[in-house]
C-alpha cells in the first residue's frame, strides 16, 4: 500500500496543511517554555482535560453520562458495582487514558500493544469479553451514533481476513516515517488516524481507541501540550465535520483517487482549536488566578467550562465544599473583578468577566 500517495495534495490543500503545522508548532515552542516552569496550574488544568476527554469519547459513541458524572464515577466508583454499559465503557476508557498520559514516552507503537490498549479500553465491558484484544472477525462499519439512538452508517471498511495485513503494513509504515523524519510527525500522525478508522481492526472500541492512540502518538512525538486541553471535546463537537471528512477519502478507498487532503486539513484545524482553547484556559489561571487558592482556582476552571451558571449548579458538581464557603468564593472573585455577577436572588448567574 502506497501510504505517502495519500499525502499527495493539492497546491491549495498543502498550503492550508502548511500553515496550520506552522502555527501548531509556534505553540508547542511557546508550551515547552511554560511546561519548564513547572507552573502549579498544570496539574488542575491535566486533571479538568481528563474528564472532558473521557465523557466527550465516549459520547461520541453514544454514551450520555455528563462530564459531571463520569468525575463522580472514575472518583466514587467500586468496580464490581458497574450499574449501566456507560460506566463500564467510561472507567474502561479512564484507565487506558491514564496508562497513556503517564507512560507515553515509554510505549512503543506496536500490533501487540494496540491490541493490549484495547483490551484496557474494554475490560470493564461484559459485553465485549470475547473479543476484546483480538482483531475483528465478522465485518463492521463506521457508523455515527445518536443521542437519540439513531445510527447512520458512515462506510465499510476492511474485510476480517485482510485485516491482520493491512494493520501489519500501516504500524510498520507509521514506525518508519516517524523513525526517519522526512515527513512531518502531525503528517504521520493525521494518516495513522484515518487507516485505522478505515481499517476498523476490532470488532468495537475502535472509535474511541483511535483518539487514545492519537493522543499517544502526540506526546511521544513532542506535543506535550494535548494532555492539558481535550482533543476529544473538540471532535464532539465537530461530530459531522469528523464524519465528513473521513468520507471524503473513503469513498476512494483502495483507488487512486484516495487522497486524504480534507481529513488532514480537519485534523490540523482540530489541532490548531486546541492550542487557542489551551492558551485561553492559561490565561484565565496565568492572569486572573495568580493569587488564588487551589478551591477557588477549581471554582474558576468550572465556571469557565460551563458559564453562566448559579451557585446551586456549582455546589452540585462540588459537593465536597459547603455552600456557604462557595458562596465567599465566588463572593471574592467578584470583588477581585474576575468574575461577574448577573441577576438577584436565586436567580443570580456567574461568569467569568471579560478583561
Amino acid at each position: 500500500m502506497n501510504f505517502e500517495a495519500k499525502l499527495t495534495f493539492s497546491f491549495s490543500t498543502m498550503q492550508e496543511v502548511i500553515r496550520r503545522i506552522a502555527v501548531i508548532d509556534a505553540f508547542r515552542g511557546k508550551w515547552e517554555v511554560i511546561e519548564q516552569k513547572n507552573n502549579r496550574y498544570l496539574r488542575e488544568l491535566r486533571r479538568v482535560a481528563t474528564i472532558e476527554s473521557i465523557g466527550s469519547s465516549t459520547r461520541i459513541e453514544g454514551a450520555i453520562l455528563t462530564n459531571e458524572e463520569v468525575e463522580k464515577l472514575i472518583h466514587n466508583v467500586k468496580i464490581t458495582e458497574f450499574r449501566t454499559r456507560d460506566e463500564q465503557e467510561v472507567f474502561g476508557y479512564f484507565e487506558a487514558l491514564d496508562l497513556i498520559l503517564d507512560h507515553a514516552k515509554d510505549i512503543a507503537l506496536t500490533e501487540s500493544y494496540i491490541k493490549q490498549l484495547h483490551g484496557i479500553l474494554l475490560r470493564y465491558s461484559d459485553k465485549d469479553q470475547r473479543h476484546r484484544g483480538s482483531y475483528k472477525t465478522l465485518s463492521n462499519r463506521v457508523v455515527a451514533n445518536y443521542p437519540d439512538g439513531t445510527q447512520r452508517i458512515i462506510f465499510n471498511t476492511t474485510a476480517p481476513h485482510l485485516t491482520e495485513s493491512e494493520m501489519h503494513a500501516m504500524v510498520g509504515w507509521i514506525a518508519k516515517a516517524l523513525e526517519q523524519g522526512q515527513i512531518h510527525p502531525l503528517l504521520v500522525i493525521g494518516l495513522f488516524v484515518y487507516e485505522f478508522l478505515s481499517i476498523h481492526p476490532f470488532q468495537d472500541g475502535n472509535g474511541r481507541l483511535s483518539r487514545l492512540l492519537t493522543t499517544l502518538l502526540l506526546l511521544k512525538t513532542g506535543y506535550d501540550f494535548v494532555q492539558y486541553v481535550s482533543f476529544e471535546t473538540i471532535i464532539e463537537q465537530r461530530k459531522a465535520d469528523y464524519y465528513r471528512a473521513l468520507m471524503a477519502g473513503q469513498q476512494y478507498r483502495s483507488t487512486e483517487k484516495e487522497v486524504v487532503g480534507e481529513w488532514m486539513v480537519f485534523f490540523l484545524d482540530c489541532l490548531h482549536m486546541l492550542t487557542v482553547r489551551l492558551e485561553s484556559k492559561y490565561a484565565v489561571y496565568q492572569q486572573k488566578g495568580g493569587y488564588l487558592n487551589e478551591r477557588q482556582r477549581q471554582v474558576l476552571t468550572w465556571l469557565q467550562e460551563r458559564q453562566p451558571a448559579k451557585l446551586s449548579d456549582l455546589a452540585t458538581c462540588l459537593p465536597d465544599v459547603s455552600i456557604n464557603t462557595l458562596k465567599k468564593d465566588l463572593q471574592y472573585l467578584v470583588q477581585q473583578g474576575i468574575v461577574e455577577r448577573i441577576g438577584r436572588s436565586k436567580a443570580t448567574m456567574y461568569l467569568i468577566k471579560d478583561t
